[in-house]
């Protein structure tokens, strides 16, 4: 076959540049949980210098650079495929997903227009209404694949703004909106108000109770202060599963709250919301089927590579609303199949809903079911070794994220236990072991592990509390 030009390299050699590929990927997976977790150092300085030797002044061998990029990213960086990764929700994705990654780059459908990408477009509105029913969110609900839970969460904004504000499209913020979410959220609501122009002020946090939950009462308190100050509340957020300690906040109560109020009630579901594939577990969810919109991120739990976060809402003529716009240069819409980039925050946007599909597609209902109740069985297991060891438990809940404190380090005061935690966290991620992090909860310094990966097993339990044993006493540095 003729090339076409100097980037075209034809099928053959497209074939063997691949399988070079899938090599050193498999290879890695292999290897990774021979190796450390993370590097004990950055390198910043060699991975410049590297840098620098690739001024693409010329081409180079590909097999070349694609060891070279291999071996960077094996040496510097923390491996969140690594089984003794306990980390912030970044999980070991199935290799259906990987899969699905290569095939959506390689066809590279482009799903602003339905037109361009039907099947592209039916495939993610299929896995879009999957998750829907498994919420028992009604019929009729609507959404859009993101990029993560960040712009999931900006879209339940624009919805909220666009639903409680009719010249929002037009004129933008007006008044003094604010919105309410635990003081536990994820705060990337600070920059999303940032954004969307309501400025940082109007995210009011509300404190938590024991468990870490948003708390109704002081929630009441709140808006009647804001109201009596002239404040506009029109959004209420609760969290399912937050970062630090993987509280649920009381969703039944919050939702009847907000219905009273006349707020829109979102629920951040961005890890937990996996738990919906378990017949057993999403009781735990119970009131998010009364959610005005939800987020749930599918490379959190649901172990697809980064990213692939979900955005669903009720209220599908909002959602139009909040994102329709029309050009000459766009195509005609299709009859009973709106364009995606009329529905959300993106306008080109790769497939990001075939790796979901595929993954689900394959391994089915009853797998997910069973590695989500697995994982929340070594969750309790790790709970009871670290219990073994002397370690505190300072978090409450049913999710496999586990929150300690050493209670003589507590004694000193909180800075002095956030030092001492810090110091042993950090030996442990320095050693290559695992990794772990810190975190406060409500002000308590604490050492947080989670559950991240389908590849994490009993051996690997008993691993971590071993080296936080080590750290604990110094052993290790």
């Amino acid at each position: 076959m003729e090339l076409s030009g100097p980037l075209d390299i034809g099928e053959s050699e497209g074939a063997r540049l691949l399988a070079a590929a899938v090599d050193l990927v498999v290879r890695h997976a292999q290897q990774v949980a021979d190796g450390p977790v993370a590097p004990p150092e950055p390198g910043t300085e060699a991975i410049r210098g590297w840098l620098a030797s690739r001024d693409f002044a010329k081409g180079v061998q590909a097999e070349q650079v694609l060891q070279e990029v291999m071996r960077a990213l094996s040496t510097w960086g923390v491996h969140t495929t690594h089984p003794r990764y306990f980390g912030l929700f970044n999980p070991t994705p199935t290799w259906w997903g990987v899969a699905g990654e290569l095939v959506a780059a390689a066809v590279n459908p482009q799903l602003a227009a339905y037109s361009h990408a039907p099947a592209a477009v039916e495939i993610e509105r299929h896995v879009l209404g999957f998750l829907a029913r498994r919420l028992s969110l009604p019929d009729g609900t609507e959404g859009s694949f993101t990029v993560g839970g960040a712009e999931a969460n900006l879209t339940a904004v624009i919805v909220a703004l666009t639903r409680r504000f009719p010249s929002y499209a037009q004129s933008g913020v007006q008044g003094r909106p604010v919105l309410y979410t635990s003081a536990e959220s994820h705060l990337a609501w600070l920059k999303i108000a940032h954004m969307t122009g309501l400025g940082r002020d109007a995210v009011q946090l509300v404190p938590v109770d024991a468990a870490h939950r948003l708390d109704p009462g002081a929630l009441r308190e709140m808006r009647a202060a804001d109201l009596a100050a002239g404040l506009e509340p029109f959004l209420l957020v609760a969290t399912a599963g937050t970062t630090a300690g993987g509280a649920i906040d009381p969703l039944p109560e919050l939702a009847t709250l907000a219905a009273e109020w006349g707020l829109h009630f979102h629920v951040d579901a961005a890890w937990a919301g996996a738990i919906a594939l378990s017949d057993r577990l999403r009781p735990l969810l119970a009131g998010v089927e009364l959610a005005d919109s939800v987020t749930v991120d599918a490379h959190k739990w649901l172990s697809a590579p980064m990213g692939a976060g979900m955005f669903l809402t009720r209220h599908a003529a909002a959602l139009g609303q909040s994102f329709h716009a029309a050009t000459s240069y766009m195509p005609a819409e299709t009859e009973g199949a709106p364009d995606p980039y009329t529905t959300s925050v993106q306008w080109s946007r790769r497939f990001a809903g075939l790796k979901v599909f595929l993954a689900l597609a394959i391994a089915g209902l009853p797998a997910y079911a069973k590695q989500l109740e697995r994982d929340v069985s070594l969750g309790q297991l790790l709970a009871r070794r670290l219990r073994d060891e002397g370690w505190q438990r300072v978090n409450d809940t049913p999710l496999p994220v586990i929150c300690v404190v050493d209670p003589e380090a507590e004694a000193g005061g909180p800075e002095a236990s956030a030092a001492w935690h810090a110091a042993v966290a950090g030996r442990v991620v320095t050693s290559g072991a695992a990794w772990i992090s810190t975190v406060r909860l409500a002000g308590r310094p604490a050492i947080r592990l989670c559950l991240t990966s389908h590849r994490t097993g009993a051996d690997d339990i008993e691993a971590v509390v071993n080296a936080l044993g080590r750290a604990r006493k110094g052993e290790i540095a």
